[in-house]
């Protein structure tokens, strides 16, 4: 009866409502008689009929009025139901003005009465529709833990009342003033009541409501919830709930970051806005994963216009649509302009830079993984060299004022082509920076950061939520991470820093073990890794090989020659480089081994250059080999 009630049509809705309030109020006003006189056969004369069914028609144009028939009675909030009171009050004052007018034997006390017996014969069925309707729907929804009691937490409880997809049973908060008390009527246990309530109630999830809980703590805490084998989910931050990026109730996944356990360092305004405020900035690579934070937090500091270049249409597109977003959002008004383009022509990069007068260059375009380089070796050496060396020589043509190459930690020592050709890129703009003075270069060196294209992490959800295997290279193969808007945001304020040719190097924080990472990712999905100890586990481990060039750690300095800045994250090395003429010979060689595709010959220039560079086997260029496997056959 009840499902048939809820899925008819509107109109029929409105009209059972319309109805059953006619018949409500004149037993209201029946009950309010009965309570006057002390006995169910209160004296009622005709009079009485009359202004009581002039009440029920009057009140019911009220109750149209104030629009108690358009809310949804599943839905009804605490404002409908003051709606109810109000409209109840004015029905009360038309029973005592008809009752004057007829006039109508009907006591002062009894209209009093009358208000009180009409609200709770026409809140009560409302109030009970709403409630069954909501536990109809939660019949359906999973348990789950609320993990902090605070401000968060009970935004989330409220929040997921109406929720078909999760139902709070209990917070949990670590704190002893709030334990052994009841919010929102959810007891708040402490921590170690975990194991005993999904016990109980078969609870697979853990929402975390954490507020401003430091990373070093939430990071302790996920990992101890992790061993328990729950689902973790995370509610969203109240930074992102108040700038309308998300919705309490959208809870996600745990951030890896929040397992890394890094805590951040204010960013310094000064460093931020040196080379950014009401200045002509271009970022290229706009569209890739640093490029485009590189565009956020450039558009945060308020430049004068935004160059955008990339090659890829679709990234451009992407990113000019969120920056405008942006813009319009912050109005601020800063041009943003997309230009499509190839940073391996000189001629355009230096037209773009002296048309719009840029002033600083964030150079981020780059081929970085490292075994798709490892299989185009001349297209790799074109980009990374050749593209950071043109946009060099376009920016000292134009009088760009600044140019910072976003660099990498593979450029050390590097054991494949990729980190090769950007540390061929770091020595062109130190030999650049030698040989004139009119355009500032300096280069900054960092590690993995989570989220970005090729990350292992985006890797490893989408392969967990497949139902596995996770796939690692090497049981002991190692990386730094760090997010991409903290990189982004110490490469500007590194990029502020520099006086010439400088190397900066980024603190990444302890080095994380890629299958422990693995393994956390597989607690925190409430799953178990699959082992031969545990055969009915639900995800397992393969172990795939290293990929061609690919280390099992990667290193930040080449030398020892290291020196600490102003910024705790921000270090400057000083390492071995060539002269200008010596560095232009060896591109020149380079660029016509590339130009008549001698893909040995490359890598061996690549090698006689001081990039540390060792080359590991026979190189698997895709090209290289088809040719070489060609010449066997026709011999």
């Amino acid at each position: 009866m009840i499902n048939i009630l809820l899925n008819a049509s509107r109109p029929l809705k409105r009209f059972i409502s319309v109805v059953y309030d006619l018949v409500a109020i004149p037993a209201a006003v029946y009950m309010a008689m009965a309570l006057r006189h002390g006995t169910f056969t209160p004296p009622i004369e005709t009079n009485v009929y009359i202004a009581t069914m002039a009440t029920a028609v009057i009140t019911i144009g009220v109750f149209i009025k104030l629009g108690l028939y358009r809310a949804v009675v599943r839905f009804m909030t605490s404002k409908a139901f003051t709606t109810l009171a109000i409209g109840i009050a004015i029905s009360a004052t038309t029973l005592a003005t008809m009752s004057f007018l007829v006039p109508a034997a009907i006591p002062r006390s009894s209209v009093i009465i009358y208000f009180f017996t009409a609200f709770a014969l026409l809140g009560t069925p409302r109030l009970f529709i709403r409630s069954i309707v909501s536990q109809l729907g939660k019949i359906a929804a999973e348990p789950v833990i609320i993990y902090g009691a605070g401000q968060q937490g009970i935004a989330l409880a409220q929040a997921l009342a109406s929720s078909t997809s999760f139902r709070p049973c209990a917070f949990v908060d670590d704190s002893p003033q709030k334990q052994k008390t009841s919010i929102q009527g959810l007891k708040v246990l402490p921590a170690n009541s975990i194991d005993e309530i999904c016990k109980s109630i078969d609870v697979k999830k853990v929402l975390l409501a954490l507020g401003r809980t430091g990373t070093s703590q939430r990071k302790r805490l996920i990992e101890a919830l992790a061993d328990k084998n729950l689902e973790i989910l995370t509610a969203p931050s109240v930074t992102d709930i108040i700038s309308g990026k998300a919705r309490i109730e959208e809870v996600r996944e745990v951030e890896i970051e929040d397992l890394l356990g890094r805590e951040c360092v204010n960013p310094d305004t000064g460093l931020l806005e040196s080379n950014i405020k009401d200045k002509v900035v271009a970022v290229t690579g706009a569209g890739g994963s640093i490029g485009s934070e590189l565009c956020r937090q450039v558009l945060a500091q308020k430049p004068a216009k935004l160059i955008l270049l990339e090659l890829n249409e679709y990234s451009l597109y992407s990113i000019e649509q969120e920056l405008n977003e942006l813009n319009t959002i912050q109005d601020t008004g800063i041009p943003i302009i997309s230009i499509l383009g190839s940073v391996q022509k000189q001629n355009r990069l230096e037209t773009i830079f002296r048309t719009f007068k840029v002033q600083t260059v964030y150079h981020a375009a780059a081929y970085k993984h490292v075994p798709m380089v490892e299989h185009n070796v001349v297209e790799g050496v074109r980009n990374n060299v050749f593209g950071t060396w043109y946009c060099a020589e376009a920016a000292i043509a134009a009088g760009v004022e600044r140019f910072v190459l976003i660099s990498t930690d593979k450029a050390v020592r590097p054991t494949n082509v990729m980190g090769a050709s950007k540390r061929m890129a770091e020595l062109i703009l130190q030999a650049l920076a030698e040989r004139q003075r009119d355009t500032l270069f300096c280069m900054v060196r960092f590690g993995n950061v989570l989220g970005s294209s090729g990350s292992v992490v985006p890797l490893f959800r989408r392969q967990i939520k497949e139902g596995g295997p996770i796939t690692v290279t090497h049981p002991d193969i190692i990386r730094y991470f760090m997010t991409i808007p903290e990189a982004s945001q110490l490469v500007i304020q590194a990029g502020a820093m520099g006086k010439g040719g400088d190397v900066f190097v980024l603190d990444m924080g302890e080095p994380v073990k890629i299958t422990s990472l693995a393994k956390k990712m597989i607690r925190l999905s409430g799953l178990t890794e699959k082992t031969e100890q545990n055969p009915h586990g639900d995800i397992e481990l393969q172990f795939t090989g290293l990929r061609p060039g690919e280390k099992l750690y990667e290193e930040l300095l080449i030398g020892d020659n290291v020196e600490g800045t102003d910024h705790p994250r921000i270090m400057t090395a000083n390492e071995v480089h060539l002269s200008w003429p010596e560095t232009h010979n060896l591109l020149n060689r380079l660029d016509k081994a590339c130009h008549e595709f001698r893909v040995e010959d490359v890598i061996n220039l690549l090698l006689e250059a001081p990039a540390a560079y060792s080359k590991q086997g026979e190189s698997p260029d895709w090209v290289l080999n088809a040719s070489l496997n060609a010449s066997k056959t026709l011999k």
